[in-house]
Parts: C-alpha cells; sequence; structure tokens
C-alpha cells in the first residue's frame, strides 16, 4: 500500500511531539537538579545584579553558577571565573534551555540567570518553560524598549512582570513598581519585596573597583539574604566581583595638561538611568576643573538624542558639552538656551576622530569627562583611543 502524503505527515508530526515530549522531559530533569534558580530581569542592571547575587551566595558557601548577557554574554563558574559564550548564531532565549542542561551537570546549589528576552511574550516563556525561578528580581522599570514593550512606562512595567514566579519571591529594586505588578504576583501567589537602597552606605561602596550602584547591591543583598547568606558575608565577597565588561569604571586620563576623570556611561543609553548615573559620580568624584559632556549620537534615534539633549542643557548643566552626529546642530541650538554657561562643540560624524581628541585635549587638569548616547561602532573605537591616555 503505497504512502499517501497525509500519512507521512501524520507520522511526522508524532515523530516532532515524541522529540518534544522527549525535550520537556530531560530539561524538567535539569530543572530539578538545581535547587536553587533564581532570574534577573530589568531594563538596567541586570548583568550586574546578576554577578553580584552570584558572588554573594559564593561567599556564604553556595556553590552558584550564573549566566549573564550583557555587553558580552558569560558564564560565571562556581569559582567566580568568566567563561565567553561562543555563539555560532544570533542569540536565542533556547540558549537558556542548553546553559540549564550544562548547569544541572556540575551539581550546584544555585544558578543565577539573567532574562535574555524583551518580548513580553519571550519573557513569560523565559521564566514559565525555562527557568522556573524560586527566587525572580526587577531591577528597575525604565522607558526603553518600548516597541517591544511599551508604549508607556507601566507596559513596561506589566512586560516585565511576565518574569514573576509561581508561588516564589520577588525581589524589586524600586519602589514605584509595586502598584502595578502587584495584582500580578497576587494571582501567582508570589511575595513582593522592594529591596532599600537606604541601607547600602558610602563604606559600603569604596571598597570595589568600579562604580558600582547602591540600588544594584541592595538587591543582590536582598536576594542572597533570602537564599540564607548573611548580609555582612554576602556583601564582603561582592566586594570581590570582577564586573560585567559593561559597568562603570573611573578611569584617569591625560591628555597633556594634567590628569582628568573619565566615565563611560554610553552603555545606559536612556536619560533616565544616564542622569542616575551622572548624579551618582558627581556626588562621588568632585573635580575642581571643568565638566564635559560628550555625547555620541545615532542617526536612527533622532528621539533619543533630543531627549539626552534636554538632559544635557537642562538637567546637567556642564561646562563643556561635546555632541557628534549627523545634522545635530539645529537640535543642539534648539535646547542650548537652557544653560547659557555651557561651551557648546558639535562634530559631524564624518569628522576624523582626532578633532574629538582634539576638543578632549582643552579640558584643564581635575577635569571629569561623561560619555554618553551610543557605544556601538565609533563609540567604541574612541573608548579604545581614549584607553591609550590612561595614568
Amino acid at each position: 500500500m503505497p504512502l499517501t502524503p497525509i500519512y507521512i505527515l501524520g507520522v511526522l508530526i508524532l515523530i516532532l511531539l515524541l522529540i518534544g515530549a522527549i525535550e520537556f522531559w530531560q530539561h524538567q530533569r535539569s530543572l530539578d537538579a538545581i535547587p536553587l534558580r533564581i532570574h534577573v530581569n530589568g531594563t538596567r542592571g541586570k548583568s550586574s545584579v546578576t554577578r553580584l547575587i552570584a558572588a554573594g551566595l559564593r561567599a556564604g558557601g553556595v556553590r552558584t553558577f550564573a549566566k549573564t548577557t550583557g555587553t558580552a554574554p558569560r558564564i560565571i563558574d562556581s569559582q567566580g571565573n568568566d567563561r565567553i559564550i561562543h555563539r555560532l548564531r544570533s542569540a536565542s532565549i533556547g540558549e537558556q534551555v542548553r546553559l540549564m542542561r550544562f548547569f544541572a551537570q556540575e551539581k550546584p546549589d544555585a544558578v543565577v540567570m539573567e532574562c535574555m528576552a524583551v518580548q513580553p511574550q519571550y519573557q513569560w516563556i523565559s521564566e514559565q518553560q525555562m527557568v522556573k525561578s524560586h527566587i525572580g528580581v526587577i531591577t528597575n522599570a525604565r522607558p526603553d524598549h518600548l516597541e517591544e514593550m511599551g508604549p508607556t512606562l507601566d507596559d513596561v512595567r506589566l512586560s516585565l512582570a511576565n518574569t514573576i514566579p509561581f508561588n516564589g519571591k520577588m525581589i524589586l529594586g524600586e519602589n514605584d513598581i509595586l502598584e502595578t505588578i502587584a495584582p500580578v504576583a497576587k494571582s501567582r501567589n508570589t511575595v513582593l519585596t522592594a529591596a532599600d537602597e537606604s541601607t547600602v552606605q558610602e563604606d559600603d561602596l569604596k571598597d570595589f573597583s568600579y562604580l558600582e550602584h547602591p540600588q544594584n547591591i541592595a538587591v543582590a543583598l536582598e536576594v542572597c539574604v533570602e537564599a540564607g547568606v548573611d548580609r555582612k558575608t554576602a556583601l564582603d565577597g561582592m566586594k570581590k566581583v570582577k564586573p560585567d565588561l559593561g559597568a562603570l569604571v573611573v578611569h584617569k586620563l591625560d591628555f597633556g595638561n594634567g590628569p582628568i576623570l573619565f566615565v563611560n556611561s554610553m552603555a545606559a543609553n536612556d536619560p533616565v538611568s544616564t542622569l542616575q548615573i551622572w548624579n551618582f559620580v558627581e556626588r562621588r568624584y568632585p573635580v575642581e576643573g571643568e565638566t564635559c559632556i560628550y555625547l555620541n549620537s545615532r542617526k536612527d534615534r533622532r528621539s533619543r538624542t533630543r531627549q539626552l539633549l534636554q538632559l544635557i542643557y537642562e538637567d546637567i548643566k556642564p561646562d563643556q558639552s561635546i555632541v557628534r552626529g549627523q545634522k545635530v546642530d539645529s537640535m543642539v541650538k534648539h535646547v542650548e538656551y537652557h544653560s547659557p554657561q555651557t561651551n557648546s562643540v558639535v562634530i559631524e560624524e564624518t569628522e576624523l576622530m582626532s578633532k574629538t581628541i582634539k576638543q578632549f585635549e582643552s579640558l584643564p587638569k581635575d577635569s571629569l569627562l561623561f560619555a554618553m548616547g551610543n557605544q556601538v561602532g565609533f563609540g567604541q573605537e574612541l573608548v579604545d583611543k581614549l584607553m591609550e591616555y590612561k595614568v
């Protein structure tokens, strides 16, 4: 009897269903082999918080593995060492399933996973099907990725709420999120706790090798305490953490007039996070020289450029502003009256890097150079060049 197309199709469907069932069973076994699963979501700070939690747990004797998806994706092993994730194709949330299988084979006490999904439906799948966390984290909610999660900030919050676990615990970095997502947490029988940033003192920050936000530390400490590690032990472990490549580091540069401070904030490309970072840096590193903001804009993100220009001239009001981009003169002129004391320089994106460097060379010693905007392409090339002036 010849095989009809409908018969062949039916057999193929049965085979695919069988493969899916086996995959599901194997993944469930992997999850069962990981006693504590922690899933970190949010607009900003996910990679840093993932690293901090893992370091705090390790300090408490908890055998912990972690995975970050930030500037460069990494696996962090039980000794705190980074392993590069080599991808043969573009990033996919299916990566989380494969890594869970790998972690399960290492017999961990805990695994900390950074959420790599942006679209709401994929965030739900990432938590409810792939990680099934005991403790969830939402670091913050910012007006970013509005195309996928927006258009409003409440929409962003509700999208992030897709990673609230069932019958678990959820640690938040901001009280502002509580009202919006509380009904979701209640429906899933999960307890919400907002970390208190004020519990992190200046003395707690001074031993970090990079600029870490008190909010990130507060969230990570809350998770570690929830997991059974005391606060002091966890904090001591966090101070030894190896920062993410996108972490804020203060560099000393010298262009010939004496040392200045350079902070690269281009990884935080939304105005709210950028202003937070600026306030943090300005408070912690007061300077006697000038304040200089460098904005590297993108021609395909004109609205974001306008937002950052408003931030510069209405909120920060630096001594100098250097804006690089395509046809940004009129945008600068539209806002510069807010800060008449700011010396504004506009550099077309077709200009050589040497023109930008020449502007930096005019800064007096003990100045603060703060970069914001877009780091991809020219931004990264500029940062690499500036490292040649490190002292």
